[in-house]
């Protein structure tokens, strides 16, 4: 008889969203496709495949939970595109806690931020 894997929750908190915290379990996923999975709306014009810089996201805290810069992240990093503790929520993969939060460029105007 095969052995379940339970997977550790991860916890996502999106500081400037009134703090919102999402609880997920797949960390095959993309942190965009958490949130998505949520039902939050988050800024993405590439359609999720790192070809653009519109999916940004600020990493507060948990930054070594994320997966290393792939490389779409690297050429923005190269081009001053995607700054110190900024990545690509549709590039990073969170395997343990992390604090975001959205920049001012990424912020939609029907959503409600808290700063």
């Amino acid at each position: 008889m095969a052995k379940a894997i339970r997977c550790a929750m991860v916890k996502i908190v999106i500081e400037n969203l009134g703090r919102k915290e999402l609880e997920v379990n797949n960390s095959s996923k993309t942190v965009l496709n958490h949130l998505h999975e949520h039902y939050l709306d988050w800024m993405h014009a590439c359609g999720a495949k790192g070809r653009c810089t519109t999916c940004k996201m600020v990493v507060i805290d948990g930054a070594e939970h994320l997966n290393e810069f792939t490389k779409a992240e690297l050429k923005y990093i190269d081009r001053g595109e995607l700054g110190q503790n900024e990545r690509l929520a549709c590039q990073a993969i969170a395997s343990g806690d992390i604090i975001i939060r959205v920049p001012h460029a990424g912020k939609l105007p029907h959503m409600n931020y808290s700063d």
